[in-house]
């Protein structure tokens, strides 16, 4: 073996020598548990919930958000049957079998039946209490009762009808409102920008000068009350709005009531009073003689 080989295994045993090195030390083996047997296994697992299907979750009677999603499937096909033309009442099982909910629980059939549609502001309960129909905000069944209708809120002060109020009430809206466009004005609210229907009174139409409208127009009072365009008249010299705002109420003063006068009898002529009695005897037997 070569000799240089073995100085350097030699150096390396020295300095491994040297080199401290901490002994891990073996642990002791630990117990192992009892093996545990499939019956405490099983009972050592979570309860797992029972699955829920389609029809379990429809018969459940206690979820009061199923139950109002049920009424409310029934009122918006309600008010489509009556936007379609038909307002015969219907029984609660015809309903439902329009609605495709005959599955749901004999409870919430009870709660539908008893109290949810004859509270409900949209439903209309027939005299014998067992069918129902849809309640629409106007009575109208046609373009006729339509116009009717702008027309007495016209000469009544009451304005304009909201157009989702006719959709609603009116059947085939649509093809009314077409027919009838000339006789009806539409106007936007601006505040929500709502649609409007009012009566188109031709007798009301007149022509405004150019000249005038233009003064009209220029003249802008959105951003001044009553008193400032009072102050501003007055100014100008225009007295004759005085009598047209609003006036006043004066009170009335109460009269007092008329107490019957009592006229009281002189008491300086009360020593007198004998004589008096004499002297209205006299006379009245002097009137009852005649002379001689």
């Amino acid at each position: 073996m070569d000799p240089a080989l073995l100085r350097e295994r030699e150096a390396f045993k020295k300095r491994a020598m040297a080199t401290p090195t901490v002994e891990k030390k073996a642990k002791p083996d630990r117990p192992q548990p009892p093996p545990i047997s499939d019956d405490a296994k099983r009972k050592m697992r979570p309860p797992t919930a029972p699955k829920l299907d389609a029809s379990s979750y429809k018969t459940m009677s206690g979820s009061s958000q199923y139950r109002f999603g049920v009424l409310a499937k029934i009122v918006k096909f309600m008010r489509t049957r009556h936007q379609d033309g038909d307002d015969h009442p219907l029984q609660i099982e015809e309903i439902l079998d329009e609605t495709n909910q005959l599955d749901i629980g004999q409870s919430v059939k009870n709660w539908l039946s008893g109290e949810a549609l004859n509270n409900n502001p949209k439903i209309e309960v027939s005299p014998c209490g067992t069918k129902f129909s849809f309640k629409p905000v106007y009575k109208i069944k046609d373009g006729k009762t339509l116009m009717r209708l702008l027309k007495q809120h016209d000469l009544k002060g009451l304005g304009g009808i909201l157009m989702e109020d006719v959709q609603e009430s009116l059947p085939h809206c649509e093809k009314v409102l077409k027919n009838r466009a000339a006789e009806i004005l539409f106007i936007i609210r601006p505040i929500d920008k709502k649609k409007i229907l009012f009566y188109n009174d031709r007798t009301a139409n007149f022509s405004v000068d150019d000249e005038f409208q233009k003064l009209w127009r220029s003249a802008t009072v959105d951003a001044m009350d009553d008193a400032k365009i009072d102050e501003y008249l007055e100014k100008q010299g225009i007295r004759s709005m005085q009598d047209h705002g609003l006036k006043k109420p004066v009170p009335k003063r109460k009269k007092a009531a008329n107490k019957k006068r009592q006229f009281k009898k002189p008491r300086d002529n009360e020593h007198l009073a004998d004589v008096l009695e004499i002297y209205e005897d006299n006379t009245l037997t002097l009137k009852g003689v005649n002379p001689t």
